[in-house]
């Protein structure tokens, strides 16, 4: 049998792999954008923000940085979206190993993180920020479908930011997160793979455990006594578990799975952890993230004296 490890660093470190690296991100501002450049930066990228859009254009075209990370909005001068999706064509047609990442997060988001901060949105000349969000929506949606990776920022906390990131673009081979979270607010986005888990009994009916999370043993061992988990589980490992070689071998670099159940706090948490445990001891890059737990701890907005933040 193959060992998967083996198989991913094999993969990884054959002849001729592209040994320029190049990551441009854009995005939404309050989404992220500076948080992300840090994480490429701690990784070895060198990072530069917001240069002028022709000092950009000769950094993209001629530096090189086996490891570029540049970041791009709607501050930088001189920056037309379309010009930008014409250059990203050109180096991608000569070759060029390049990242399109763009950072977003909802309205309500971006909101509170600027009511929060009380800047000032560097779209929104009259001083309402909600006008600033939605003006720079329209103005960087052509880059968006374009993107080799969206983040998507809206109950994401900074520590699992920077995990995706460096299971990203911190080491070669198959990246794969186990994403936990609640159907009744919506699929994940960057979901290559969902099952739903709400068949099993739920730890939320018992009032011991309702304050519990899928992280606690207690939680963990009710949904184990469940007669169906452990029937279900070795016909999941057995469904997903030849897949990640054949995704390897295809050149997936990034394979995302989420489980979901009511809460996203209890079962799928659970068993996220557990499968990506499951694959780390086979030798995979594996993490676990929980959406919803994301969310809790994400604080509340503050009360502000006025409707928008001054300039």
């Amino acid at each position: 049998m193959t060992d998967p490890a083996t198989t991913g660093q094999a993969a990884a470190a054959e002849p001729g792999a592209p040994q320029r690296q190049v990551v441009l991100v854009t995005g939404l501002s309050g989404a992220g954008k500076a948080s992300i450049l840090r994480g490429l930066e701690d990784l070895g990228f060198e990072t530069v923000d917001n240069p002028p859009w022709p000092v950009l254009q000769r950094l993209l075209e001629e530096h090189s940085a086996r490891r570029l990370a540049a970041g791009v909005d709607a501050r930088t001068s001189g920056f037309d979206p379309a010009e930008g999706a014409a250059l990203l064509a050109r180096l991608r047609q000569a070759g060029l190993p390049l990242d399109l990442v763009f950072a977003t997060a909802d309205d309500d988001a971006l909101l509170r993180r600027y009511s929060e901060t009380r800047r000032r949105h560097p779209l929104a000349t009259s001083g309402r920020v909600a006008e600033g969000i939605a003006r720079e929506r329209a103005l960087l949606a052509p880059l968006l479908p374009l993107a080799d990776w969206v983040v998507d920022t809206t109950a994401l906390a900074t520590p699992d930011l920077r995990r995706m990131i460096e299971a990203r673009y911190g080491a070669p081979g198959l990246s794969i997160t186990v994403q936990s979270f609640a159907f009744p607010r919506g699929l994940p986005r960057e979901a290559d793979i969902v099952l739903d888990l709400r068949f099993l009994r739920n730890p939320h009916y018992d009032p011991a455990l309702r304050p519990l999370t899928g992280r606690d043993p207690a939680v963990a061992a009710h949904v184990m006594a469940d007669p169906d988990f452990e029937p279900f589980w070795q016909r999941m490992t057995a469904l997903l578990d030849p897949l990640l070689p054949r995704y390897l071998a295809e050149g997936k670099k990034y394979l995302t799975v989420a489980l979901g159940c009511t809460g996203g706090k209890h079962r799928s948490v659970f068993a996220a952890e557990r499968l990506a445990a499951h694959w780390a001891a086979q030798g995979w890059r594996a993490a676990a993230t929980h959406r919803e737990l994301a969310a809790e701890a994400t604080p509340a907005p503050a009360q502000a004296s006025a409707p928008h933040p001054a300039p």
